[in-house]
């Protein structure tokens, strides 16, 4: 029997062919015409969920940043936002006249995010609930590269797929203000999306437990069971920048400058090791400066620094005696006077070996990361480096770190530390955020990174014992102050 044969066709009249634009077209399509034709304006109960998006979201950047929204809509939730440098893009031209009428101060414009063109750079770009209607996800990502910068960073909010049944009947209820067909993402199909379309996830937080505004409740569910119980929350805040070689900074044909290093060294009562700390801190990218700070020493700190700093000119060494208290203060007064792309933070007791300095300097010249922090806890130490309940304590400050900040902090108390001057200000100008409350300046700095959305990377080291002198560290004393300050930065970030 002749086996039965299918006719040939030309490719373009085969049954269900679609090239790649028909394939992106025809949802957009059905999406323009829902907000085109349909329900325009958001409800009352869709207004305060903004409203509650609004409260993480100003927690999330300063209020200068130049903000982007992709799928804007009428301008919701940018109204709720303190900037004033704002773009909208939306594909729907009513919802953009809304949004013009709305925020007469901001730019809108008619684009899908799939086909974005843009003649400018922003440092927020957020993507709220977009992901759930857009035709090529992975796209519209891919398409935020053309107005993003190293520093840029992506924002993105979406529905909890759990929700989706509850989602449904409130939308039956008319609770929710309906919506054309959505996706429906989990947080690895997020993930998975942002690293194909090259971004680097930093953080994500689930949040809002309940999508209302009623005293009590809203602060009951929403501020203290939420953090406690990410993994059930209706809002999936995903926090990412962009892959590091995506935005290198060298021009092309032309190798890029490598960043300076200002190393500072807080020292009280560390006479003894002055003179070694210059010996052995290497020489990073474009130059090295070591800045000595001085603190209210009881030994000849102050006179060695002197005396070391004239034996080696060949050395950018600055000298200077801290006017306040505590190694936080000293780091701030000696940031103040560095001159370096790069600031590191170099204890004097060099149980830190200043011969692993170059690590901090790859993390961050790469782009792998934008504040490396030291980790004692990964190679062996030596014996007495750390007494048994010191160990206890910083692995125990390292977990809850870790949840607090949602970022690998495996040692949060390991004083070396490294950023970039640029992001030292950034942190600086928000300190109001927090208060001065940090005597050892490592929490100070944490946080800050934290709240800025830098990428944080661990970097373990060899931890070694002193070799002359005794800690300044007061366990118990300074360790009550540790748990205060974490208690009080848990309700400045998580609990919030």
């Amino acid at each position: 029997m002749q086996a039965l044969r299918r006719p040939n066709r030309p490719p373009s009249e085969k049954l269900g062919a679609m090239n790649a634009g028909d394939m992106i077209d025809a949802p957009l399509g059905r999406v323009r015409d829902f907000y085109e034709h349909g329900e325009r304006a958001v409800n009352e109960h869709g207004q305060s969920y903004r409203r509650l998006l609004a409260r993480y979201y100003r927690l999330m950047f300063p209020p200068t940043a130049a903000v982007l929204e992709v799928g804007c809509g009428g301008g919701d939730l940018l109204a709720l936002l303190p900037n004033r440098d704002i773009t909208g893009v939306d594909l729907s031209p009513a919802q953009i006249e809304m949004a013009k009428k709305r925020l007469p101060h901001g730019t809108f414009h008619v684009q899908a995010g799939e086909r974005l063109t843009l003649d400018r750079k922003f440092d927020v770009i957020i993507l709220s609930e977009t992901i759930n209607f857009a035709a090529d996800v992975q796209r519209l990502i891919e398409n935020l590269h053309t107005v993003s910068t190293a520093q840029t960073r992506l924002i993105i909010n979406f529905y909890s797929s759990l929700w989706r049944p509850v989602l449904a009947l409130a939308t039956g209820l008319g609770l929710k203000t309906p919506s054309p067909q959505s996706n429906w993402l989990s947080h690895a199909d997020v993930w998975n999306l942002c690293g194909l379309a090259d971004w680097q996830v930093i953080k994500t937080q689930g949040r809002i437990l309940y999508p209302g505004e009623t005293p009590i409740l809203d602060e009951l569910f929403n501020r203290w069971l939420a953090p406690l119980m990410p993994a059930l929350a209706l809002t999936v805040f995903v926090v990412a920048r962009p892959q590091p070689w995506r935005t290198a900074s060298s021009v092309v044909g032309l190798p890029a400058k490598p960043p300076t290093v200002s190393v500072v060294v807080p020292a009280r009562n560390e006479a003894g090791n002055i003179e070694a700390a210059v010996q052995r801190t290497p020489t990073l990218g474009g130059g090295t400066e070591l800045i000595f700070i001085e603190g209210h020493s009881r030994d000849d700190t102050w006179a060695e620094i002197q005396r070391v700093a004239a034996a080696y000119p060949e050395r950018a060494i600055k000298a200077l005696r801290q006017r306040g208290k505590g190694k936080g203060n000293a780091v701030r007064e000696a940031f103040d006077l560095a001159s370096g792309d790069i600031l590191m933070i170099l204890d004097a007791d060099l149980t830190m070996p200043p011969e692993e300095l170059p690590k901090y300097y790859r993390a961050l010249a790469s782009g792998h990361a934008e504040f490396a922090n030291g980790v004692r806890l990964v190679y062996p130490m030596e014996e007495h480096a750390m007494q048994f309940l010191n160990l206890c304590a910083n692995k125990f400050f390292g977990v809850a770190f870790t949840w607090l900040l949602g970022q690998t902090v495996k040692d949060t108390l390991c004083g070396t530390k490294a950023l970039y001057r640029r992001d030292y200000e950034k942190i600086a100008a928000n300190r109001a955020y927090f208060g001065d409350f940090d005597p050892f300046g490592d929490f100070d700095l944490i946080f800050g990174a934290d709240k800025l959305n830098l990428k944080i990377a661990d970097i373990p080291i060899h931890y070694r014992e002193r070799t002359y002198g005794t800690t300044n560290i007061q366990r118990w004393r300074h360790g009550l102050l540790l748990l205060r300050m974490m208690a009080f930065a848990a309700k400045k970030l998580k609990f919030v």
